[in-house]
């Protein structure tokens, strides 16, 4: 299914929802669509690819702690590419594993292919001689509705 970005009527990005909920939001007239698939529609509409909302909304909470972690918060900020080897990862790696008092933070989990989680198994990235490709950081609401 594919999924619509919706943005605020300022343009900076909120939320990405489906094609019928943005089918929805044009309906109710709340959006507009900003961006369109050429020669592909619905109804009457042009398949969007993009809307914009027509009076702005104050999202003030955003700007403050940022997302909360998530395994697919993880690999949306690291685009399913592997920290230590570039392939398409579909796990998420914790740089100070569990067993060593590594939690579930954005600076200490990365993306992983399956091969390289496993090779690294319980130890750190120097322990197991894998380096990091990238440092991980805390993303922010942009990056993650940018995608």
């Amino acid at each position: 299914m594919e999924a619509v970005l919706v943005v605020n009527a300022d343009l900076g990005p909120l939320h990405r929802v489906s094609v019928q909920h943005a089918i929805r939001m044009l309906c109710r007239r709340v959006a507009e669509i900003h961006e369109a698939e050429p020669d592909r529609s619905i109804g009457g509409y042009p398949l969007p690819r993009v809307v914009r909302l027509i009076r702005y909304v104050v999202t003030r909470w955003r700007f403050g702690s940022g997302p909360v972690w998530s395994r697919s918060g993880v690999l949306a900020r690291d685009q399913h590419r592997c920290a230590y080897c570039g392939r398409f990862a579909t796990t998420v790696d914790h740089v100070l594993p569990r067993s060593r008092g590594g939690r579930n933070t954005w600076r200490n989990t990365v993306a992983a292919c399956y091969g390289c989680n496993q090779r690294k198994g319980d130890r750190t990235p120097a322990e197991a001689d894998m380096p990091l490709r990238y440092e991980p950081v805390a993303p922010s609401w942009a990056m993650l509705a940018g995608r």
